[in-house]
């Protein structure tokens, strides 16, 4: 499981220029650089479903252009957990990478990140472009505080729905576009003795992220989402949020959710999912690497987009996204060479590299010919049209806010709340948030 939730990274004036090669614009090893960096740089990264070997060999392959630099990459699966005594000792890694696990925002309210305005103002390392317009300028809005950039993203990850593309040929079914044809197939698969949907009911943020907000959206558009994370008042009780609601209600009524679903892991409705048991499920691009010792020989499943209103208002193209940001902690004892090996690693080459390495899709620019896995295809696909692209900002913000909607959620699966109760009760716990002067309010950028 991956909660992400959204992105990433690194001012002084050598820092502008360190790590690059002004004369190239190939972003391959050289031994000629505008900056000499040498000592100890130790960075700390998340070892999840990517690993870090990658990162060891970036910094290896960095360290070749300065041999007084000595690099050592460490990390975990849950490596946030020695990372937060570290921070609060002031004795951080000098470039981190602490995975969903960590508060980030937290990092940023108790000015434990370095701004990295002025660096990314400098030369990318492939040095025909500023760091900054190295990035997606969407997604490095991610990272960004009070107009600051204190956190980078690397990789991206989408969120949507999966289906297993033999099952629907076999049987004479197409991937529905929109909600009404999303009825009509669901009648059509439940008719065949087998769940249309099922989901990782411990985890409702699965359903609020790819089915609460898609809809919203498309019910109200993208101010109608803005709004919601942003917790201006009624928001949380919009039209839009009721009518997404409503279309939760309809298909749990209508019997399309597998049962027992409100009550399994995201292993363990992926499993279904995989073994036939469920139609669709809904999950981020990371599915494949989580679920690779439980896929069965021979299954494939492809990506699609949540089925829209025919008559939204909202746009059809706007894609969730996600993000796992890197940082340098301001108490970073060698912040030049931090930043350095990064800018590396944001290089055409290395982001390429990690495309076919990894099968996942990078917030780099200019990594567009990249071979990458045919279950990616489609979500590359959809990020190349979305008009729209957001994140679910909100759940780092205001993570007991969130823990409320995700109650609500069950509450509304088990039949406990009507849509409407569901809306006012999201409603008053945005508003609690709102009173509560201890809760530092953000908006989306």
């Amino acid at each position: 499981m991956r909660k992400h939730w959204t992105f990433l990274f690194l001012g002084l004036l050598a820092i502008g220029c360190s790590g690059g090669d002004s004369g190239s614009s190939g972003g391959g090893i050289t031994s000629e650089t505008p900056v000499v960096l040498k000592g100890d740089l130790e960075v700390q990264a998340f070892e999840g479903g990517y690993g870090i070997d990658f990162y060891q060999q970036s910094a290896k392959e960095f360290a070749e252009l300065h041999p007084d630099l000595k690099i050592k990459v460490e990390g975990g699966p849950r490596v946030w957990e020695q990372l937060r005594p570290r921070f609060v000792a002031g004795n951080p890694p000098d470039l981190a990478f602490p995975g969903w696990g960590m508060d980030h925002w937290a990092l940023v309210e108790d000015g434990q990140l370095e701004p990295l305005d002025e660096a990314l103002k400098g030369k990318s390392f492939d040095g025909d472009t500023t760091w900054g317009e190295a990035f997606d300028p969407q997604m490095l809005k991610l990272g960004q505080s009070e107009g600051k950039q204190y956190m980078l993203p690397y990789y991206v990850m989408m969120y949507g729905w999966w289906y297993n593309p033999k099952v629907f040929e076999d049987n004479g079914w197409v991937p529905p576009t929109t909600y009404d044809e999303l009825l009509a197939l669901c009648e059509k698969i439940k008719a065949k003795g087998i769940a249309p949907l099922t989901f990782q009911g411990q985890y409702p943020y699965y359903m609020t992220t790819m089915m609460l907000f898609p809809w919203a959206q498309s019910a109200g558009g993208i101010e109608a989402v803005k709004a919601a994370q942003n917790l201006e008042p009624g928001a949380w009780k919009s039209p839009a949020f009721l009518k997404a609601a409503q279309m939760i209600d309809e298909l749990n009524k209508k019997g399309y959710f597998q049962k027992g679903a409100v009550a399994m892991n995201h292993t363990e409705a992926q499993t279904q999912f995989l073994n036939g048991k469920a139609a669709m499920v809904m999950c981020g691009t990371w599915m494949e690497s989580e679920m690779k010792s439980q896929t069965p020989p021979g299954v494939t499943f492809r990506f699609f987009m949540p089925p829209v209103l025919a008559d939204g208002p909202g746009d059809p193209t706007a894609l969730v996204i996600g993000v796992e940001p890197w940082m340098v902690p301001v108490d970073s004892k060698n912040k030049e060479a931090a930043i350095g090996l990064f800018k590396y690693m944001t290089s055409r080459k290395e982001a390429k590299e990690f495309v076919e390495q990894k099968g996942t899709l990078m917030a780099i620019k200019g990594v567009e010919d990249a071979k990458i896995p045919p279950i990616l295809e489609a979500p590359a696909a959809a990020l190349k049209n979305a008009k729209t692209i957001y994140a679910m900002q909100y759940r780092e913000w205001y993570p007991a806010f969130h823990k409320e909607l995700e109650n609500a959620t069950t509450a509304m699966l088990n039949g406990e709340l009507t849509p409407e109760q569901f809306c006012d009760r999201v409603e008053a716990a945005a508003e609690k948030t709102r009173k509560d002067p201890e809760v530092k309010k953000r908006k989306v950028a």
